[in-house]
């Protein structure tokens, strides 16, 4: 007779990563907004959810230096930031644990907040509403830039290069020709995301993936988006949230690497 082993709830329930809590509460936060605009407007919604600095500065609507955080402003938006934000989170919250990873990213992305709305004052520009989780997601990108700064990762530039021809499409051609220019551009980065993680090498190089240390991504990823929007063409990407986050994301893995000096010796050479 074989013997009968009693689990108990604590061990058959598997926790789910953190990583994976906040992906699920931004599709939840997406679909609640998407409820709001349809029940009461778009206005109500960018003047108590999104990130508007002219706002914030009166001291209005405040608190949506965190519920900007959990909005996106398309279903093409939270895929690319839940995209990025399951593979650089999920690499990071195993480095760091629950516990840092969730105050680096909250953090990170309040700063960005910040760092928008002084943006918006430098500029003359603090009209304008953000959302996205992005600039958190520039953070949890700094502190791995620091810990496993070798680590090698690669950048999809093929959708990068789009949403530049995307923005430089609005410019050149009518409203009705660059949306149906828009739509197939976002076809197009679905494809390219989704070919990435094909078994076919010839179609992953469809995605234009280019293999990167992971110091220099974050890099990549900034600069030439914040060349386009300030000499070429305005980008609908908040580039000062994402140096605000990345900021923190570098500060804090830096004062990792000081307090914990052989530990993350031992991370960054286990992960060149």
């Amino acid at each position: 007779m074989a013997r009968i082993y009693r689990i108990s709830p604590n061990k058959r329930r598997k926790t789910l990563s953190l990583t994976t809590q906040l992906i699920i509460i931004n599709l939840v936060f997406f679909i609640f907004i998407s409820i709001l605009l349809v029940t009461l407007g778009e206005e109500f919604v960018l003047n108590n959810i999104a990130l508007t600095p002219a706002l914030v500065l009166s001291g209005e609507s405040l608190w949506t230096l965190i519920t900007s955080m959990f909005m996106h402003g398309s279903f093409f938006h939270i895929f690319a930031n839940m995209f990025s934000l399951f593979f650089i989170g999920s690499f990071l919250e195993r480095i760091v644990g629950k516990k840092r990873f969730f105050w680096i990213y909250m953090i990170s992305g309040l700063v960005g907040g910040i760092f928008f709305i002084l943006a918006g004052l430098i500029f003359g520009d603090i009209n304008t509403p953000a959302v996205g989780a992005s600039g958190a997601i520039f953070g949890l990108l700094g502190a791995l830039a620091v810990l496993v700064p070798f680590s090698r990762v690669y950048l999809i530039a093929g959708p990068l290069i789009l949403v530049v021809l995307d923005a430089v499409s609005r410019l050149l051609f009518p409203a009705a020709v660059s949306d149906v220019f828009s739509t197939l551009i976002t076809l197009l980065i679905f494809f390219m995301i989704f070919s990435l993680m094909s078994f076919n090498p010839t179609l992953r190089k469809f995605s234009i993936p280019v293999e990167l240390p992971m110091w220099l991504l974050p890099v990549i990823a900034i600069v030439p988006l914040v060349l386009i929007d300030q000499f070429i063409t305005p980008l609908p990407i908040g580039n000062s949230a994402h140096i605000g986050g990345l900021v923190v994301g570098l500060f804090y893995g830096w004062y990792l690497k000081k307090k914990f000096p052989n530990k993350t010796r031992m991370i960054s050479r286990h992960f060149r």
